[in-house]
């Protein structure tokens, strides 16, 4: 049995972090589900700017370049178009859990993370238009994005929380999304709108890489891990969320992201192996699921109560790093560089537009 199947069935969801024009009409997102039990899909401008780069979007870029569409609208055109067939390949993922698995994640802009009001607008147009039940809208968990998120699963809506990178910001995302779900029931309407609060994990390493000492290398991520698991378990312990299970609710899901391995002498399968754990998502890039596919191992799941989690960061506190202080950095960072991957790819949209005319 291959490692991706023996972590499904150990609890885990495997998510791809991909999707593309040449995936979907490849039928390589089908052999996915099938052959590597990937369940769920997530996306970002990144990957769409080097898809369109690639020129797999040329011919539907020249049909509507004559629209009247500014670069926004023609990607979200396109993105929406992309979105519909991977949830529709999804669908029956979706149905056959009773909508727990089976969702795929589309990006409102990143030029709004710190406009609540223009966010919340733009993630309810988003939904409508892509008109799928299993879709995602993902919205930054930045202070400004967290009341969008409550009023986004009031209004049902189902969020994907990005830009977490620690188990206080996770908490911040959690309590968002339960406000929103307990609105729900206080109103008397369906209170299981699905969410996943998306942990981001190898940009720890990366971003302490120069400055802590060789046997700490590799090791802040996991545990930054093992601390939001145990946050994530105690949360679902919690009397708040048994009182919204018992009224119909459910508990938003942990997903791990930014899961690729940044260091060239670290295992490729690092936070893979490091983050198994039941009723969580791993959200991986195509090379990571092919490198676990093929030679991922599973070894324990994560403990509850975090393990060695606290002890490892002392470690790092006591080689001068304020992790809290990285955690902030690492999200108001992640804003930007969204915001640069945005601002990259509307001008690769518009350079395109120019060269199929």
């Amino acid at each position: 049995m291959k490692a991706t199947q023996t972590l499904y069935e150990h609890g885990q969801s495997l998510w791809l972090d991909n999707i593309t024009r040449g995936l979907l009409d490849s039928g390589q997102i089908q052999h996915y589900i099938d052959e590597y039990s990937i369940t769920g899909l997530t996306s970002n401008p990144s990957i769409f700017d080097k898809a369109i780069e690639s020129g797999d979007y040329d011919d539907a870029i020249r049909q509507k370049s004559g629209t009247g569409l500014s670069d926004e609208e023609l990607f979200f055109e396109l993105a929406i178009e992309d979105v519909r067939r991977a949830a529709d390949e999804f669908l029956p993922v979706h149905e056959r859990t009773d909508g727990v698995d089976g969702w795929v994640s589309l990006e409102v802009s990143p030029l709004l993370a710190y406009d609540t009001a223009a966010t919340i607008e733009a993630a309810k147009t988003l939904y409508a238009r892509a008109a799928r039940p299993n879709l995602l809208i993902k919205i930054p968990g930045t202070a400004e994005g967290l009341p969008a998120i409550t009023e986004c699963i009031a209004s049902g809506v189902p969020i994907n929380v990005t830009l977490l990178f620690s188990a206080e910001q996770y908490r911040a995302a959690a309590d968002a999304y339960l406000t929103g779900v307990e609105r729900r029931i206080e109103r008397q309407l369906d209170p299981a709108v699905e969410s996943v609060a998306s942990v981001f994990m190898s940009r720890w390493d990366a971003a302490v890489a120069t400055s802590v000492p060789q046997e700490l290398r590799d090791q802040l991520g996991l545990a930054v891990g093992l601390t939001t698991y145990r946050a994530y378990r105690q949360l679902m312990d919690s009397d708040r969320v048994q009182r919204v299970q018992n009224s119909g609710g459910r508990m938003q899901r942990l997903l791990w992201a930014s899961t690729s391995t940044k260091d060239p002498a670290a295992s490729d399968t690092l936070y893979v192996h490091g983050l198994a754990a039941p009723f969580t998502i791993d959200t991986m890039p195509d090379a990571t699921l092919e490198a676990f596919y093929d030679h991922g191992e599973v070894g324990e799941p994560m403990p509850a109560d975090g393990g060695d989690g606290d002890a490892i960061l002392a470690r790092f506190r006591d080689a001068g790093v304020d992790v809290a202080a990285v955690a902030a950095k690492l999200q108001s960072d992640g804003a930007k560089s969204f915001v640069a991957a945005w601002n990259e790819l509307m001008e690769r949209i518009s350079t395109q537009r120019a060269a199929v005319a």
